[in-house]
């Protein structure tokens, strides 16, 4: 199958159509997929649920990161019964979607990590992030039977190393594309890049069954990971491929 764009240095490529089409004819494996499927939850053209889209995704990959308001999942949850749930990431970002008067303003999306088979065969590594100089001296001053442990990486009983950084928390703020998104629901590399990191070895495949403009292949191009994005719909396949064109490797 003849991709709608691609670029083999940088193992990207895109693809025109219906994924449910598309995506067995691509006869691939991946190390993981990013999915951003429509939520139908509005009266909106496109945002239609492709059924049977996640059984579909478990031929390809034992590991799945997926978008989605908590409505979406529990409406579909019969669909993702040949997955196991491994945890939830809370997008924040800060602006408001919605304009019902007499709920809470959402401002957060969810992002639920799925897979199969056994957890341990599993790429799994938690980005850290810089521990500000309050945890530091935080933890410092701590007396020996009070100082947190790390069980998983320092198994005996009240140790603690500083390492000057933290594990990534699971409520992420960063901003949406609000005014300059190319695509309705377009997600911003920011929260991308980390799921990335998480699920997916340096130099292996991420696929996006629902492209749209891009996001996640700029993404994975960022963290040095290949990418294949299936988009059906023409316009939004347009501008990821000018997108992904202007895009340039950042400097090592």
């Amino acid at each position: 199958m003849t991709p709608y764009w691609e670029d083999a240095e940088s193992g990207l490529a895109l693809y025109l159509g219906d994924m449910r089409e598309v995506l067995p004819a691509l006869g691939l494996q991946a190390d993981l997929v990013v999915a951003d499927p429509p939520y139908a939850e509005t009266s909106l053209a496109w945002d239609r649920w492709p059924d049977g889209w996640p059984t579909l995704a478990a031929t390809i990959t034992s590991s799945m990161w997926c978008f989605g308001s908590m409505r979406m999942f529990l409406d579909r949850a019969p669909e993702f019964t040949d997955w196991k749930l491994s945890q939830d990431v809370v997008w924040e970002k800060r602006n408001g979607s919605g304009a019902a008067t007499d709920r809470f303003r959402r401002v957060h999306e969810h992002a639920l990590h799925w897979y199969r088979g056994q957890w341990s065969d599993l790429h799994h590594d938690t980005p850290r992030v810089a521990a500000t100089p309050e945890q530091i001296a935080r933890n410092s001053s701590a007396t020996p039977t009070s100082r947190p442990v790390h069980y998983s990486q320092f198994p005996e009983p009240n140790t603690w190393r500083e390492t000057g950084s933290r594990l990534m928390r699971s409520v992420v703020q960063v901003p949406s594309m609000r005014g300059v998104a190319r695509h309705p629901t377009e997600k911003p590399v920011g929260i991308l890049d980390p799921l990335i990191r998480y699920a997916c070895p340096e130099g292996g495949l991420v696929l996006d069954p629902f492209a749209g403009s891009g996001s996640t292949l700029d993404a994975a191009r960022q963290t040095g990971r290949r990418a294949v994005g299936i988009e059906a719909h023409e316009p939004y396949a347009e501008a990821a491929a000018r997108r992904l064109s202007a895009l340039t490797l950042p400097a090592a």
